[in-house]
Order: structure tokens, then C-alpha cells, then sequence
């Protein structure tokens, strides 16, 4: 890790060192935290796969948010963007803005990223801290048989649209937090903590024929899909998966659907596949205790319908889901 000059050395150095001792290691890092840069071993006969996400704070978690759910969130959507692509994760690197040089704030950060990152086997080799105000960037690496990554361009005619999970929870949350309604803690515990669904991914590299993880909501995450597959898509908003509890809290069926379909933080995944792999799909992920459930098809042309239980079209408004520079931050 990098050290920032502007801060105080004995400060930083000891930010890095309590970083270095909670940080797990993996045989494949044949150089990690301490040296100029990291170097580690690609197994042979695989492609690396690489994603970066930053987060920041008041835009991608509440200001309330305790360290230790940022911690597990910072690492958890970087994750969910492997297993959208159906790689298995390895190695992350951390660069953290601190307003200060907060020891307590960073243990107990460390104690959600390594809860996480020790799940999953994932080693922490790199990284940079710097003094501003708090933001987190996270560079997930991992790695996926040759040839086999899992697209967001392979979407094809009458392919079933499936989703992992619930969708709306963590959406309905922020709706809390701004007012509408009392808080609950479940759907709080969604919005801090999502699941990557890593075992989804993998189990899926041969029966997906495209994929991508629910970050800024099924309308425009599906939509990247379709536009990069250049298909169609309708939508049947009677079979969203919906938890009890958002439904609880949200009782009316119109304005729900709308949170499920533009909220965004769901940190699920969004996969098409041939209605000819349904019994596989359903088994596979079975086997790894991921529920999913078919939300639509693949249609040709372009452009997405929603329809209601009874064949209506319905009108979605105006958000499409999370843009970062929409003014809806």
C-alpha cells in the first residue's frame, strides 16, 4: 500500500500496518502488501477478471452506516460484479479516504471486509490510503476457465430472463431512512449487507447465455443487456420476487413494483438462459442455495415492456434505476 505524504507518517504507517495484519493470504500471492506492487499467479489455462467500484459516503451508503457494514458492503458489490461474469474471487485491492487517521473506525471497517473476504478466500494485496473525505475503491480480482466468462451481450430470442432472490429490499430501506414509513431492520440488514452471489455465477457458466448484477435496478441493468444484445424484453412484474417483508412494509402492489424495478441495491443477479436449461438452472442452484425465479423473456426488436398480472402495460415513471450524475445521489 501507498503511503499519502500529505498525512502524518507514524499515523499512516500505523493505518497500514493494522490493515496488513488483518489482511488473509492465498498461495497464489507471490508478493502482497509491502512492496511497490503485488504479484500473483494466474492459474494456467484461465482468463483474469477484474472489476472496480468506489464508493462514497451519502451516495452509496447512508451517513449512519457503522463501519464495520461498510466494510462488508465496500468488498460485496465488487464481488457481486465477479459473479456476474462467473468468476471465482482471488485477490482485491483497497485504497481508503479517511477523514482522519480513525484506528477504531478502521478495525472495525476491517472486521466486516475480512468477515467477508475470508468467506470467499480472497486476499487483500494492495491498496493506497489518503486523507479526504470518506470514499472507499475496491479492485476485485478474479479468474474464470478460458473463453467461459459469463457476457452481458449473448442474450437471444425467447430466452427466459431470471432473477436470484428478492429485489426491492434494500431500495424500500432508503425509502425508510428518508421517511416513508417506521424502519425495519431486515430491510436495513439488506441495504448494508447484500450476498454476492458468487456460487450463482459459477454454477451458471454453462447455462447462462448473458448476465449482470442488480447495482442501480432491474430497468437499467436489464436494459444494458438488451442494448448490448440488441434485443427485446418483457417484463411480467407478477412474478418479481418479492420478500414478505417488503411487502409487509410496502403493501401497495403498483408502488412496490416500482421500487423493484428502479431501487437499485439489490446485488442480485439478472440472467438470461434458454427455457430448454430451466430443470439445470433450477438444480444448479438448488445446489448452492440460491433462489431464483423467471421474471420474463427475451422478444425480438428492442425495447422493454412490463406487463401486470392480467396483460396490462404498465407504466413504470420516469427513474429507470441509480444514475450517478441524474441528481438522484
Amino acid at each position: 500500500m501507498e503511503i499519502d505524504p500529505g498525512a502524518p507518517r507514524n499515523a499512516e504507517f500505523s493505518l497500514i500496518d493494522r490493515i496488513r495484519e488483518r489482511a488473509c493470504s492465498r498461495s497464489d500471492v507471490l508478493l502482497g502488501i509491502g512492496d511497490d506492487a503485488a504479484v500473483l499467479q494466474v492459474p494456467e489455462g484461465h482468463n483474469l477478471v477484474l472489476s472496480t467500484d468506489t464508493l462514497v459516503a451519502g451516495v452509496h451508503f447512508p451517513e449512519d452506516t457503522v463501519p464495520a457494514d461498510i466494510g462488508w458492503k465496500a468488498l460485496a458489490v465488487n464481488l457481486s460484479d465477479l459473479a456476474a461474469m462467473g468468476a471465482t474471487p482471488a485477490w482485491v485491492t483497497l485504497a481508503l479516504t479517511l477523514p482522519d487517521a480513525d484506528a477504531d473506525w478502521l478495525d472495525a471497517f476491517l472486521d466486516g471486509f475480512c468477515e467477508l473476504a475470508d468467506e470467499f478466500g480472497v486476499a487483500l494485496v494492495g491498496g493506497d490510503t489518503t486523507r479526504g473525505p470518506l470514499s472507499i475503491t475496491i479492485g476485485a480480482h478474479g479468474f474464470a476457465p478460458a473463453g467461459i466468462a459469463l457476457r452481458r451481450d449473448g442474450a437471444g430470442f425467447n430466452d427466459d430472463i431470471w432473477v436470484t432472490g428478492t429485489l426491492g429490499d434494500a431500495a424500500g430501506a432508503l425509502l425508510q431512512l428518508q421517511g416513508q414509513g417506521l424502519m425495519s431492520s431486515k430491510l436495513r440488514y439488506r441495504l448494508d449487507r447484500p450476498t454476492p452471489r458468487i456460487a450463482a455465477g459459477i454454477a451458471l457458466r454453462d447455462l447462462a447465455t448473458a448476465a449482470i448484477d442488480l447495482s442501480d435496478g432491474l430497468l437499467a441493468d436489464l436494459g444494458h443487456v438488451l442494448q448490448r444484445s440488441g434485443v427485446g424484453a418483457e417484463l411480467d412484474l407478477g412474478r418479481l420476487p418479492t420478500s414478505r417483508t417488503l411487502a409487509e412494509h410496502f403493501p401497495d402492489e403498483q408502488a412496490r413494483w416500482r421500487i423493484q424495478l428502479s431501487g437499485g441495491d439489490d446485488y442480485e443477479l439478472c440472467f438470461t438462459a434458454s427455457p430448454a436449461h430451466a430443470l439445470a438452472i433450477e438444480q444448479a442452484l438448488a445446489a448452492c442455495d440460491t433462489p431464483a425465479t423467471v421474471v420474463g423473456r427475451i422478444t425480438a426488436g428492442k425495447g422493454l415492456r412490463l406487463a401486470t398480472p392480467d396483460g396490462e402495460a404498465f407504466d413504470a415513471g420516469p427513474s429507470a434505476g441509480f444514475e450517478h450524475f441524474a441528481g438522484n445521489a
